[in-house]
């Protein structure tokens, strides 16, 4: 038998997510986002893809380029507190780094294969691709071990007009799409401040509610929690950085700092 297995991509996943945190948990919690797969041309693909149209589903197996190592024990995100087996989890930490979706077919246009409801990641190397069968792919009411639905503890996450009025003029003028990874990280446990992207302000009174804190990249992204309601209300974005830090143009290790000094000239509502 031999060692190694030689695996060649088929094409190349292009996607709105471009970073790790900022895939969710499922990609069924993806939403409406379109993605689209790329296949590689002078391969035949356009036969292979033949009939494919006809399913509401398909089995996307790619590659998790972002990582090159692998973890025998690894901490799911909001199941449980405790290690398991990277085997007996969906973590990327795989000692071949295999990933495999189920997603959502919108439409094949040629050598493109849009999709929606995915998890995969900008830039990722498309392995194989295959239908979805619910009569042999489906098993609702079997035994799921350490994993639970959670589905009953998701919270909606909605946005004030001053909040999406800022988000959409970040994801028009540097692409940053805070929308999207707000909902993603805020829609389970939003008043967890022990995650490392989740503070909670220290500008509130005792007698307000409190003011939460989710920071990405250099923007911060400020909201409040109803827990009876099971809402979060994204209030407003600031910028990550102090005034002294934005004088200092020299040190600009994530050059972005010309964004953010024009998001504050335009003294849009709720920043620094």
């Amino acid at each position: 038998m031999s060692e190694n297995i030689i695996i060649k991509p088929i094409g190349i996943l292009h996607s709105e997510l471009r970073y790790r945190y900022e895939t969710p948990r499922q990609g069924i919690l993806a939403g409406k986002m379109i993605s689209f797969i790329q296949l590689n041309s002078n391969c035949n693909f356009e036969q292979a893809v033949k009939d494919l149209e006809g399913f509401e589903r398909i089995w996307i197996i790619y590659h998790f380029h972002l990582n090159d190592n692998w973890k025998p024990l690894v901490n799911p995100p909001r199941h449980t507190r405790r290690k398991v087996g990277v085997f007996a989890s969906r973590a990327p930490y795989r000692p071949n780094q295999i990933g495999m979706s189920c997603v959502k077919l919108e439409k094949v246009d040629g050598l493109k294969i849009f999709i929606s409801e995915s998890d995969i990641l900008d830039g990722s190397p498309i392995i194989d691709i295959k239908p979805y069968l619910p009569y042999s792919d489906s098993f609702p009411d079997v035994k799921t071990g350490w994993v639970k639905s959670g589905m009953e503890n998701i919270f909606d996450v909605v946005f004030e007009p001053i909040a999406e009025e800022q988000c959409k003029w970040l994801m028009q003028t540097a692409a940053i799409n805070l929308t999207n990874f707000a909902r993603l990280q805020l829609e389970f446990n939003p008043t967890d401040a022990t995650r490392k992207r989740i503070s909670i302000s220290q500008t509130a009174d005792q007698f307000q509610e409190p003011m939460y804190i989710l920071a990405y990249r250099t923007w911060r992204i400020l909201y409040t929690v109803d827990i009876e309601r099971k809402t979060v209300s994204i209030k407003h974005i600031e910028s990550g950085y102090t005034a002294e830090e934005l004088l200092n143009v020299e040190n600009d290790k994530y050059g972005d700092k010309i964004v953010h000094k024009i998001f504050l000239d335009r003294i849009l509502p709720g920043s620094k």
